[in-house]
């Protein structure tokens, strides 16, 4: 698989990246060493995870498979912390709890350090330069190797990235920021992607299926019984999705891969793969079938009259002030 630098950083990872949302929780032991397996035989390298994830089940079961299955060397491991099980304050950016959730998430893991670690998303009740202060802490020591942010809108993170620029002393440059991005939902190309790519941060999109409805399986109604639509607590997540704009979308995906003799994944998946800004897609897997479907985009690059036929039908509605005021 091509690699690629994340960002105006060293740090190389392959252009595809694996998503462990559902890792202990829907996916157990099995299928996860099944896609980790088929994932690095694939040439992958970057597997994303969370300290939340099935409530730290995800990292531990990662670690797991990274002591026998495949070599940490090879692999590029990203991780976040911040969110809390808390209804009223469901961010945590002080720099205690996330450098005790670092300790953790290393623990769970069973390694000395990540390749790359998130604040999983903007803390308004925290001092941001005291967030920040955290990731220069995290680099400094060894514990990671690279840092970013997610979830954050495009005036945070423009003012994250700047403060570590212009701050006086030591700091750790953003090398990332993870954000939902697909077919289905570009609004981060109105503020957070231009200032990624002005800023030299990579774009690491999650959900880059549309959580899982660009491949079609919904469509005419449809709710396949072993699918993340007919899941008691992920239902609530594809539901947003099931509109007639959105079919409008799946429609014009199904009919570029009909043209093209691929399949609607692939379709979406390359379009968001080969986004100016964009370092890799993560991509979340039920089984290694699901997996090796998406990581067969590797030998597909759509043509240009495509992409901008899928750029028109779904292109969101973007005014002043993201235009020159004087041409409104």
């Amino acid at each position: 698989m091509e690699q690629r630098h994340l960002g105006r950083t060293g740090l190389r990872v392959s252009r595809i990246g694996l998503g462990t949302l559902t890792w202990g929780r829907d996916t157990d032991e099995h299928d996860a060493a099944e896609l980790l397996k088929t994932f690095w035989e694939a040439g992958g390298t970057l597997v994303d995870t969370a300290d939340v994830y099935g409530d730290g089940e995800a990292e531990y079961l990662l670690g797991r498979l990274m002591d026998g299955l495949v070599p940490r060397r090879d692999l590029v491991i990203s991780t976040k912390a911040g969110s809390v099980p808390d209804p009223d304050r469901r961010v945590d950016g002080s720099r205690g709890h996330l450098l005790s959730a670092l300790d953790a998430s290393l623990a769970r893991l069973g390694t000395d350090h990540v390749d790359l670690w998130h604040v999983h998303a903007f803390d308004p009740h925290t001092p941001l330069e005291e967030t920040l202060h955290a990731l220069d802490l995290a680099v400094a020591s060894g514990r990671a190797r690279y840092a970013g942010v997610s979830n954050f809108c495009g005036w945070q993170l423009a003012k994250a990235a700047t403060w570590q620029l212009a701050a006086p002393g030591a700091r750790t440059r953003l090398a990332s920021t993870q954000m939902e991005y697909s077919l289905l939902q570009r609004g981060v190309e109105r503020e957070v992607l231009p200032a990624a790519l002005d800023l030299g941060i990579g774009l690491l999109p999650s959900s880059p299926l549309g959580r899982g409805v660009l491949t079609g399986k919904y469509r005419g109604d449809a709710m396949p019984p072993d699918s993340r639509g007919a899941s008691d607590h992920l239902a609530p997540f594809v539901a947003p999705y099931l509109d007639d704009t959105a079919s409008r979308i799946v429609d014009a995906v199904a009919t570029a891969a009909d043209g093209l003799a691929v399949t609607p994944l692939q379709v979406a998946l390359a379009w968001v793969r080969d986004r100016p800004g964009v370092a890799a897609p993560v991509v979340g897997a039920r089984n290694a079938r699901q997996l090796a479907a998406a990581l067969s985009v590797e030998a597909l690059s759509l043509p240009d009259e495509i992409c901008r036929a899928l750029d028109d039908v779904s292109a969101p509605v973007h005014r002043y002030p993201d235009h020159d005021w004087s041409t409104l």
